[in-house]
């Protein structure tokens, strides 16, 4: 009978190592993969709910353009003189309107 619970208990130290690995996996899954997405989720979200009339951004598809009007999710874009071009407003990229413009994009804009 103590034989039985001896082999039992000694099934669960086996498995115990398996259990902390894929533990250990999924957190370093959380905090090299899930964490980092979400953030920079974050910050497209505040990016896009910043942005206001004249100021220059960079679409995804790599259109560089001048906020002229914003209708909800709808941006109007101006590309050059009397052209226009409407568009979502999660069109408009962070990181492309970023690297356009040298990081600090107002300093920027405020030059042209």
């Amino acid at each position: 009978m103590y034989e039985n619970l001896l082999l039992q208990a000694g099934g669960f130290s086996e498995g115990l190592p398996t259990f902390i690995m894929l533990m250990s996996i999924l957190v370093v899954f959380y905090f090299f993969m899930i964490r980092p997405q979400t953030q920079k989720q974050k910050e497209q979200v505040s990016f896009m709910d910043s942005l206001e009339r004249g100021t220059e951004v960079v679409t995804a598809s790599g259109i560089i353009g001048k906020i002229n009007k914003m209708e909800g999710n709808i941006v109007t874009l101006e590309v050059g003189t009397k052209t226009y071009i409407r568009m979502t407003r999660s069109a408009i990229s962070k990181e492309m309107t970023e690297s356009h413009l040298g990081g600090d994009g107002e300093a920027e804009a405020e030059k042209s």
